[in-house]
């Protein structure tokens, strides 16, 4: 799925997707895919696997899409 991210607090490492369905979708900093610290900032486009949980949709394996892949270069 893709999705844009509505919020995510750096803090307490968790935040939430709109991701066109009837809930926002739960995201927590573990589920992201890269090494070091990862967060993701507000407006971010990522693409998520979807998974359902005890409270509601859930995002796993998070990856960021890149700028350059959304928006290609006019020559």
């Amino acid at each position: 799925m893709e999705g844009t991210v509505k919020w995510f607090s750096k803090n307490k490492g968790f935040g939430f997707v709109d991701a066109g369905i009837d809930r926002d979708v739960f995201v927590h900093f573990s589920s992201i895919k890269g090494k070091g610290y990862r967060v993701l900032e507000q407006g971010d486009e990522i693409t998520f696997d979807l998974m359902d949980s005890p409270k509601g949709p859930q995002a796993f394996n998070v990856k960021k899409v890149r700028q350059d892949e959304l928006e290609p270069e006019l020559a």
